[in-house]
């Protein structure tokens, strides 16, 4: 009774069981379904909107090199998160939720890692907001993606809100106080490849050299100034 007492008064784990009551209610195979999102799909479709921002921008970005620097910055960060998280999570220690409280559908476990913060959503988090960077629409897409994949990882009974939120605020501020060094560096690599072999990786689509107009099309400088001259 003590247990569902202080269920009631925690926010954290109400909200914690009211999403995760859904999967109770839920036909086996959406569960299936939340669980392939959860652990592999939405961090797949994130890739792929990183894939489709790079492709996009080094063929129709005016600036291309800056802006595959900044499509490079989000896997970058995605990784900085993660190795930030290690020592938060250590320092933390929060337990798993299902290690703390009976009655949840449990979808999926986090194996011996702690809770606090969301690897999963830090990680789609900072890519997210690296990919809002460069390109407003796959990056508001991207930022969907995130916010899914911290509803899963509730849903599956993997991690508490609060660990969802913090995993965002991670996620976030890894790449937004990082990325001015991170871009100015990063930046300077993707010139200096713009003038190499790699080149198509950068900027596929490079300025055709100015063809001068055959002579019979438009008159040279020497025959405009002796036109110029006879009309004088």
């Amino acid at each position: 009774m003590a247990e569902v007492a202080n269920d009631s008064v925690n926010p954290d784990i109400g909200l914690l069981r009211d999403i995760n009551g859904l999967a109770e209610r839920a036909p086996h195979g959406v569960d299936r379904a939340v669980q392939i999102l959860g652990d592999h799909g939405l961090i797949a479709l994130v890739a792929l909107l990183a894939v489709c921002c790079w492709w996009r921008v080094a063929r129709r970005c005016a600036d291309a090199p800056a802006a595959v620097a900044g499509v490079l910055w989000a896997p970058l960060a995605g990784g900085l998160a993660l190795l930030l998280n290690i020592p938060i999570r250590g320092f933390v220690r929060r337990p798993r939720p299902y290690t703390e409280h009976d009655g949840l559908d449990v979808l999926a476990r986090g194996g011996h890692h702690f809770s606090f913060v969301s690897d999963q959503t830090a990680l789609t988090a900072a890519v997210a907001v690296a990919l809002f960077m460069v390109s407003r629409r796959l990056g508001a897409v991207a930022l969907l993606a995130a916010l899914a994949e911290g509803f899963t990882q509730v849903y599956l009974g993997a991690d508490y809100p609060t660990d969802v939120v913090g995993g965002f605020a991670l996620g976030a501020a890894t790449t937004l106080l990082l990325a001015p060094l991170a871009l100015a560096l990063l930046t300077a690599l993707t010139t200096a490849l713009a003038t190499t072999r790699l080149a198509p990786l950068v900027r596929a689509r490079t300025a055709r050299a100015a063809v001068p107009p055959p002579q019979g099309d438009a008159p040279t400088q020497r025959q405009r100034a002796e036109d110029n001259g006879l009309a004088a």
